[in-house]
Order: structure tokens, then C-alpha cells, then sequence
């Protein structure tokens, strides 16, 4: 009888046994999740937080929900870029399962402030020359996300800026030459500019005092034009550059539908909200016990051409039906 009882506890201790994981990751769901998300721009900006609206929506519809299940620590760097280390200091200290980094320039601080908190990037120009992975397809290391674009997309700036401007002989390619992902883009578009019988100057630049002169001193002759690389300086200083643009009667191309929002002229790159999507599904990932090592840096699988009519018209041009057959969206 004895030896009965004890083989029915032995069973009955098998079963609780076995249905103990299934318990524990219950409550592995169920826990609340500490998620950071360090961004460069500003918390009043709309498009900044129509991205983080996007991020978060992602997050709920993989079953996270901020309040519930998750807690959301967020810092908006506001365009200075001295506040990043600070931000990312203060993020890494309230010791988040994983961080999301929404530009380039925020990867950096946060590998520096953690080795070891996940981290996934949302929208960075070169990861691998910026030192933060090892390679696209295997990251090594806390760190994974998504490229902003890859270097071939900058090829497609001259073509469509002959396109809408076909006088455009004379092309400055503003940059700033420390960020490393100046260099790739530059050398895209020279490679391509003479198919188009185009000259590109590049424009170093690392304050809006000498982008000012620079941008005077290249337009004093005819048949000029604008290519603005993806950097952190350009998105900063969005609104001088499109006022530039604009007094110096400048056709120009940019890499980010929010300066042809702001009145630039056209515009092709990729989606941002599919970017910050992805990043929320790489942060789910993580959090249900993936590694950053094991996920392999994605590029944008959705661009947008963009284009302002009235700033077309200023300029005294006219947009070619082929643009407008690929636009994505036209702004009167």
C-alpha cells in the first residue's frame, strides 16, 4: 500500500514537473519588459512621433502593451548631439531587457554606456564601417537593426535629378565627412553622375555657418545642383538646408520625404515607419529569448519618391510624367 502511495506521488511530482515550464513561460510573458528607445529627433516633432507611434503599435500587435506588459523608458535627443551619451547613460541605467536606437547616431553612446543590453537600430546608413556589427549577416555582439539604405540607393539621386532638372551640369554633394556613412554614398553617386553628363563637387560641411558658404559660393555659376546625403548634420539642419535651396534657386535632391514635406523639391528613400515596424519585430524577438548576434541586419524593403509641385513651379520646372508615374506621393 505504501509502495503504491509513493509511485502515486511520484507520478503526480512527473506531472507537476512537466507542466512547470509551461507555467514559467506564462509568466515570462506576463512579466513586465523594460524597453528603451533612444531617438535623435524631437519629442514635438510629427514625424518623430509618428515613427514612435508606428514602434509602439508594432509592439502591441506582437503582444506588447505598454502599461501591462511592458514599460517604455523614452529620450528625444532634439537634434543635439552632445545629449547622446547623456541619454544613453541614463537609459542603460534603468536597466531595460532591450533598447531601441532610432539613428545613427545614437548606436554608438549605447554600445559605449552597455556591452551587453540588446540593442536594435532603426534607420543607420553603415553599420558595419560605423564599427557596431561585424557584418550584415552575422552582427556579433548586442547589437542588430536596420540599414537606412544600402549605398546602390544614393546611385539614383543624379538620375532623378536630371530627370525634373535636365539643365543641371554642376552638382554639389553636401556632406559631413565624420559620418562614416558619407564616403559610400559619395562614391555611389560619382560612380554614377557622368552617365548623366553631370560634375559632382562634394561640400564638406560641419556647421551651418560654412554649409551657408559653401552653398553661395557653388551657385554663383549656372546649371547647379543640390545632392544632400544621408547624415545626421542634414537631418538636423533640415530647414536651413531647404531654405538654402531655395534662395540660392538650387534643384535639389534629398534622401528623406520629410524635407520635401518642408519644402524641398524630391526625394527618394525608404519608409521609415517600415523600418521602426521591423525594429519592433526584432525587439520582440529578443525579449522572447533570441540573441542580437543571431539576427542578421535587414535593408528597407519599401522606398517612397516624393515630390513638391509648388516647389517645382518656383523653380520654374516641370515635373516629367515618368516621375510622376513612380511618385509615391505628390505634394500641391
Amino acid at each position: 500500500m505504501s509502495i503504491c502511495l509513493r509511485r502515486r506521488e511520484f507520478i503526480a511530482g512527473l506531472g507537476g514537473a512537466a507542466a512547470w515550464p509551461i507555467t514559467a513561460r506564462a509568466q515570462q510573458r506576463d512579466r513586465v519588459r523594460r524597453i528603451g528607445y533612444l531617438d535623435s529627433g524631437s519629442a514635438d516633432d510629427p514625424e518623430t512621433q509618428t515613427l514612435r507611434t508606428a514602434f509602439v503599435q508594432g509592439l502591441q500587435q506582437l503582444g506588447w502593451t505598454v502599461g501591462r506588459n511592458a514599460r517604455f523608458e523614452e529620450r528625444y535627443v532634439s537634434g543635439n548631439r552632445d545629449l547622446f551619451r547623456k541619454y544613453a547613460e541614463e537609459l542603460v541605467a534603468q536597466m531595460p531587457d532591450v533598447i531601441t536606437a532610432r539613428g545613427g547616431g545614437a548606436v554608438g553612446p549605447l554600445q559605449q554606456a552597455t556591452p551587453t543590453i540588446p540593442i536594435v537600430f532603426a534607420g543607420v546608413v553603415d553599420p558595419v564601417g560605423g564599427g557596431f556589427v561585424r557584418s550584415l549577416a552575422r552582427p556579433g555582439g548586442n547589437t542588430t537593426g536596420f540599414l537606412q539604405f544600402e549605398y546602390g540607393v544614393a546611385g539614383k539621386w543624379p538620375e532623378l535629378l536630371k530627370q525634373i532638372a535636365p539643365a543641371v551640369t554642376r552638382v554639389a554633394a553636401l556632406r559631413d565627412p565624420s559620418f562614416f556613412g558619407s564616403g559610400g554614398q559619395l562614391g555611389a553617386v560619382q560612380a554614377v553622375a557622368p552617365f548623366f553628363g553631370m560634375e559632382i563637387t562634394p561640400i564638406d560641411v560641419r556647421t551651418v555657418g560654412e554649409m551657408e558658404r559653401a552653398i553661395a559660393e557653388f551657385a554663383r555659376e549656372s546649371n547647379s545642383g543640390l545632392i544632400v546625403l544621408g547624415t545626421t548634420l542634414a537631418n538636423i539642419n533640415r530647414d536651413a538646408i531647404i531654405a538654402l535651396a531655395a534662395q540660392h534657386r538650387l534643384p535639389a535632391v534629398y534622401f528623406r520625404r520629410r524635407f520635401v514635406t518642408g519644402g524641398g523639391l524630391i526625394s527618394y528613400g525608404p519608409d521609415p515607419i517600415d523600418q521602426v515596424s521591423g525594429a519592433a519585430g526584432y525587439v520582440d524577438r529578443i525579449l522572447r529569448g533570441e540573441k542580437p548576434a543571431d539576427l542578421p541586419v535587414q535593408a528597407p524593403t519599401k522606398y517612397e519618391l516624393v515630390v513638391n509641385i509648388k516647389t517645382a513651379k518656383a523653380l520654374g520646372l516641370n515635373i516629367p510624367a515618368t516621375v510622376y508615374a513612380r511618385a509615391t506621393e505628390v505634394i500641391e
